[in-house]
């Protein structure tokens, strides 16, 4: 994952982040609370800033732009943006607002209190005007934007529609972390990234199975026109929603939680710099997800580098390719295939009913595998071996040859395709190489065009003679004719 050079719009409501950490001693005798001994504070960017910070961690460029005063936290943050590299200043000033600001209160590790200091008013329409115009003027340079509303007072009406129509026209992503229980009001977006709690407050109905959080969102996708729906379950991981029906869910990663502040900022951050990047969704979610298990370890509103989301994004993959979980579902498969690619490993694709596994198939599959870095094999599901072989077959149903496949050293991905050819499934996996036995040519190999099209090979390998499945089962009806 390289992100230099990816640009993204944040667009929504900045606030100073304060915190003050101390320990506990003792309870006040003026009153019953304790008393917090300070001895360290730091101040940090948060609401939409704390998003941008995510996306400088990570080698990218963040133009940042929400309301701030003209006062002593508006201050701090513009010295905190010029003090960050990779973050833009394009703020409105408003003298007549304050700037947000929420003190956190911190004591072995756990929060004591948060003071908030804000004004949610909407803004009026000198503003609305001026942040109209900015969002024109610096949309162009950009890859992607991030709606990130906090419900203070900024993203009124008029000017998300505006920003939403803008980055589409531009033909850029746009992605919405939602406050309001009203979908529609982000009309035309690409991916919003509710909680469940948001969730379940927009869709008025349960989201605690995945099958109800299918339905609500396949239902609020639809009102809001938007093209997926990306929630984060915390403890339960992240479901992707999309509008053509797919579904794909993840678990979460983090191996102990000790702060979720500022986790969703982490998530649409992560996936908004991988659609830049050219990602697709369900890779962007699996990267998002694998970031988010590193955020939540943290304190604080805390960030995730590039090294850390490297770390975390290979484990998630060598997870994924272990032997425990080598079967997968095509959604899945193509999470894992991008992560490989961007890791700078070569994927090849064979396919094939493979139902009584033999030397040939053994030896072809060992020959692939010495080609490439990982080797997908896709496998046809029992009603797609009927068509093409009979009645009769397969002698082994999809699941027998799924786990005697996954079983191979030389077999990293197993994944089922239901159709006649794997040309569907080739398109969507987009390998880097493509593997068939010796007796068919390049023109005649399914996907081969596709694959070449984008700078892939095609490689015909050689075959064992006289083994194939239809010579054992000859042989074995043979010897059964013969002891009876």
């Amino acid at each position: 994952m390289d992100f230099r050079g990816r640009r993204i719009m944040c667009l929504g409501d900045i606030m100073l982040d304060r915190f003050y950490y101390g320990r506990i001693d003792r309870i006040s005798p003026e009153a019953p609370v304790p008393v917090v001994r300070m001895n360290d504070n730091r101040a940090m960017l948060g609401g939409v800033g704390n998003v941008a910070r995510n996306i400088s961690s990570l080698g990218g460029e963040a133009v940042l732009i929400g309301l701030i005063g003209e006062d002593v936290a508006g201050r701090e943050i513009a010295a905190l943006i010029e003090a960050t590299p990779g973050l833009v200043d394009a703020n409105i000033r408003s003298p007549g607002r304050p700037t947000i600001a929420k003190t956190r209160i911190i004591a072995s590790q756990q929060h004591v209190v948060r003071l908030d200091e804000e004004v949610a008013d909407a803004i009026g329409a000198d503003d609305i005007a001026t942040v109209q115009q900015r969002v024109t003027a610096l949309l162009h340079d950009c890859h992607a934007l991030i709606i990130s509303d906090y419900a203070k007072g900024l993203l009124v009406e008029e000017v998300v529609s505006h920003a939403i129509a803008s980055a589409r026209a531009l033909g850029l992503p746009v992605l919405v972390d939602p406050k309001r229980d009203d979908f529609t009001f982000y009309a035309g977006a690409t991916v919003m990234t509710p909680n469940l709690k948001e969730l379940r407050a927009a869709a008025r109905c349960p989201v605690e199975t995945e099958e109800q959080v299918t339905d609500a969102a396949t239902r609020l996708m639809a009102q809001a026109k938007v093209d997926a729906i990306l929630v984060t379950r915390s403890e339960k991981g992240m479901m992707l929603v999309e509008a053509d029906g797919s579904v794909h869910a993840v678990p979460a990663k983090a191996l102990e939680v000790f702060d979720v502040s500022g986790a969703g900022d982490t998530v649409i951050a992560v996936a908004a710099l991988c659609m830049a990047a050219g990602n697709a969704l369900p890779a962007s979610m699996r990267i998002a997800n694998a970031a988010a298990g590193v955020v939540v370890g943290k304190l604080g509103t805390a960030t995730v580098s590039i090294e850390e989301l490297h770390a975390a994004a290979e484990a998630d993959a060598a997870q994924a390719g272990s032997s425990g979980v080598k079967i997968v579902t095509a959604g899945q498969a193509a999470g894992v295939i991008e992560t490989w690619q961007h890791r700078g490993l070569t994927v090849g694709f064979t396919n094939g009913c493979f139902d009584i596994l033999h030397r040939g198939h053994v030896t072809l599959l060992q020959a692939a595998r010495d080609a490439c870095d990982r080797l997908v094999v896709a496998l046809n599901t029992d009603a797609s071996v009927r068509r093409l072989k009979g009645e009769t077959r397969p002698i082994n149903e999809l699941e027998d040859r799924a786990a005697v496949l996954s079983a191979l050293r030389s077999v990293d991905l197993v994944v089922a395709f239901d159709e006649d050819t794997p040309l569907e499934l080739i398109t969507r996996l987009q390998p880097d190489m493509l593997f068939k036995g010796a007796d068919y040519t390049v023109e005649t190999v399914v996907g081969a065009d596709v694959v070449l099209a984008r700078g892939g090979k095609v490689e015909l390998l050689d075959l064992v003679p006289g083994r194939s499945t239809s010579n054992i089962i000859a042989r074995s009806r043979a010897l059964s004719a013969v002891a009876d």
